[in-house]
């Protein structure tokens, strides 16, 4: 994304903020989940904000309603999505996090409040206690291309930049503030580290957007929806489209496995447009055979001069004056031999052995 769309989107959040005095923390999540920012532009951001006098709030959509809920009740959800596999260091970290009682708002507040004269145990009391809120914002991210235990590792560094950054004076709680750090953190480290070519944050929300409409069209319609059809539901053209489905396509290993008993390899049966046929292959082979059965049959001196000059061993063609180096004669000379040479291949004693090969 370009710097000014960049601009654009944080000046079209700023002037929406103004108008109505007020920004929640969701729709500040959605404007910049759609830009790719470090740490210190994200900060600069919040401070234009406050700068402006808008107020932020909190307004929940319903998986953050849900996270709040939970965690108020204690029952945020860390079991083990399905289709993941649970091995032993998985198992003992969700044992462990399970362990850490969950903090009421007003022990949040004391721990902020002990954070803010710098003591590093509220910090780390603060983090170990909402590691289940990473978990379960987590869980959502499974299946695009990272391991559970990597996600959980890449949120818990979105969760330290949340506890490093809260103020509590602002009145909201904790979860609200860390859950966007937390998402953001997630995002960026599937956007760096899942593909094989790396795609840029705001163009992996654009993908799944559009992953996100086509499995609604095509529940709508009972078929595949075409491009016209999605452009439309997206308000995009439809080159645009076509370019973001191009990006989206996974690249395929050569060393995929092929067949019911995978004893072939996807290599095996792609072609090689540079390489010659086999058939094409096997009759050059022939050829060079009987060549140098011909060539045999000359003086050795006419038969290297012309290996030399037609680059019959090497595949590189000499010139008369780099032939006659290696003679040390001269180019005039080489070039009666090579003439001799060649009228002697063309009588027909010779030349039908090569016949069949040059018809």
């Amino acid at each position: 994304m370009s710097a000014d769309n960049k601009s654009l989107i944080i000046k079209k959040l700023i002037e929406n903020g103004k108008k109505k005095g007020v920004l929640s923390y969701k729709e500040i999540m959605d404007a910049l989940m759609e830009i790719d920012l470090n740490e210190k532009q994200i900060d600069k951001i919040y401070e234009a904000i406050e700068a402006k006098g808008i107020e932020l709030v909190e307004d929940f959509d319903k998986e953050l309603e849900e996270i709040q809920s939970n965690q108020e009740e204690e029952e945020i959800d860390i079991s083990v999505p399905e289709g993941v596999g649970l091995d032993d260091p998985v198992r003992m970290y969700l044992k462990e996090i399970g362990k850490v009682p969950l903090l009421s708002a007003q022990e949040e507040i004391e721990l902020a409040e002990r954070m803010h004269e710098g003591d590093e145990r509220a910090k780390k009391r603060l983090a170990e206690a909402n590691l289940r809120l990473v978990v379960s914002i987590a869980k959502r991210y499974v299946g695009r291309g990272m391991l559970f235990l990597d996600l959980i590792q890449e949120g818990n560094l979105g969760l330290i930049k949340a506890v490093e950054k809260f103020d509590y004076t602002k009145g909201y709680k904790f979860s609200t503030y860390a859950t966007w750090w937390i998402r953001q953190a997630i995002t960026r480290a599937i956007a760096d580290q899942a593909r094989t070519i790396r795609i840029p944050v705001h163009m992996v929300e654009t993908i799944n957007k559009l992953i996100r409409v086509s499995r609604q069209l095509l529940q709508e319609h009972g078929r595949e929806p075409h491009v016209d059809e999605i452009a439309r539901e997206m308000n995009m053209n439809e080159d645009r489209v076509r370019e973001i489905m191009k990006i989206a396509q996974e690249p395929v290993s050569l060393e995929t496995p092929i067949g019911e008993e995978e004893d072939s390899i996807l290599g095996d049966f792609i072609p090689d447009s540079d390489a010659p046929a086999p058939s094409e292959m096997a009759a050059f082979m022939l050829l060079k055979e009987q060549l140098m059965s011909v060539l045999d049959t000359l003086q050795p001196r006419e038969a290297k001069v012309l290996r030399l000059r037609f680059g019959l061993d090497d595949g590189r063609a000499r010139t008369l004056e780099e032939v006659g180096r290696e003679f040390k004669v001269t180019r005039e000379r080489i070039r009666q031999i090579e003439a001799k040479a060649l009228r002697k291949l063309r009588h027909p004693s010779r030349s039908k052995k090569l016949k069949d090969f040059l018809e």
